[in-house]
């Protein structure tokens, strides 16, 4: 989808200049840790603890690319029990349509009764939405660190992303975005 599509696909929903527009992906948050490379005093083996708990949660987030505001909800099983409740949530914040991956739970017929326009991205074109930019600023704060309880993740992913809301708008506020959102016709 390019930048001429996306702009189709939000004027055939109906969309709006004005009306709040957030780009929202969810992803699964463990325990279970990753070994990195690291360097050490060539000779020395280096011992690197590593989590081996089978808990997650699923983080879904949404972000308003032009003014930065960013929200998450957790849940604890993905499909469209939880996209529905998520949807709910935001939609009562003044979040008017959605753009989101094609997956089959956000196509639900629950999904769509909820009461905001969606828009979905074509398939495996993650790098279109601009939260998965926000989960590698997250990844990044909270990888190497062993927390030993799902609720101590949870608190670091929360304080990451809280840390983050300072520089949104530049991590997520592509120009395209902007032009497609500005470029919307009036009321």
């Amino acid at each position: 989808m390019e930048k001429r599509g996306f702009g189709e696909a939000l004027t055939a929903q109906g969309v709006r200049v004005g009306q709040r527009v957030v780009f929202v992906d969810a992803m699964r948050m463990g325990l279970i840790g990753q070994v990195r490379r690291r360097w050490t005093v060539r000779g020395v083996r280096l011992c690197q603890r590593v989590e081996r708990s089978y808990e997650w949660r699923y983080l879904q987030v949404a972000v308003d690319p032009l003014s930065g505001q960013v929200w998450w909800r957790w849940s604890a099983r993905s499909g469209k029990e939880a996209a529905v409740a998520a949807l709910s949530e935001w939609r009562a914040l003044g979040v008017a349509v959605v753009v989101r991956a094609n997956a089959g739970s956000h196509r639900a017929r629950a999904v769509q009764e909820v009461g905001v326009a969606l828009v979905y991205l074509p398939a495996y074109w993650s790098e279109l939405n601009p939260v998965a930019r926000v989960f590698c600023a997250v990844r990044c704060c909270v990888a190497g660190v062993v927390y030993g309880l799902l609720a101590a993740r949870v608190a670091a992913v929360a304080g990451a992303l809280g840390g983050l809301r300072e520089g949104m708008v530049r991590l997520v506020g592509w120009d395209w975005i902007r032009e497609v959102l500005e470029g919307l016709p009036c009321d």
